[in-house]
């Protein structure tokens, strides 16, 4: 089992992946990721979701979190994760934890979880490459049926990139087609709000 404290920004990409990449590779990134996701998002089964915001149901899952990494070498981890964010009035993230415990077979995990009570509402699948340069990383996230991201996460190791304005600085910095109007996009919300016709 393991616990992860860290806080991130997540952006909207304007223009195509294949464009992204192209522009990062001449700044001199290098791809130093490839994986996939597959999470799916369990909730109580008794919630009464229509008394409830899209933000309140989350806060409330469990995922069964599949991931297959394809670069540096293929490895899969499956694990149970539940997460939680600190979100002010704003919609800013202000910190987020979450705590993943392995698993050996999605199919008995996802079982289990019904087992205490849940059940699933959506599953979320994207493909993911990491690109970094001089310690920066961005995760290129392409949402199946959805949208086109770059998370970046704080970096404790290295000052420069500690908190969530230093990596706001370094993003405006590297200059990328990105939408500058919100740097906390929520995909597991906007992913919901389609499901919940909200």
């Amino acid at each position: 089992m393991g616990k992860k404290e860290s806080n991130e920004i997540t952006v909207k990409i304007k223009g195509t992946l294949q464009d992204l990449y192209t522009i990062l590779e001449e700044k001199h990134f290098k791809k130093i990721e490839m994986f996939s996701i597959n999470d799916t998002y369990f909730i109580p089964q008794n919630l009464e979701m229509n008394k409830l915001t899209t933000r309140e149901i989350l806060t409330k899952a469990i995922l069964v979190r599949d991931i297959t990494r394809k670069m540096p070498e293929m490895k899969y981890e499956r694990t149970l994760t539940v997460k939680k964010k600190e979100i002010d009035l704003d919609g800013n993230i202000i910190n987020q934890s979450s705590i993943d415990c392995e698993v050996l077979d999605i199919g008995i995990a996802k079982s289990f979880v019904e087992a205490i009570g849940y059940k699933s509402i959506m599953t979320i699948r994207e493909d993911d490459i990491v690109y970094e340069k001089d310690d920066f990383e961005l995760a290129i996230k392409n949402i199946v049926n959805g949208d086109k991201l770059i998370e970046i996460e704080t970096n404790d190791k290295n000052p420069a990139f500690n908190t969530i304005e230093k990596l706001k600085r370094k993003l405006t910095e590297i200059d990328i087609p990105i939408y500058e109007d919100n740097y906390f996009v929520k995909k597991a919300e906007i992913e919901s709000d389609k499901i919940l016709g909200r």
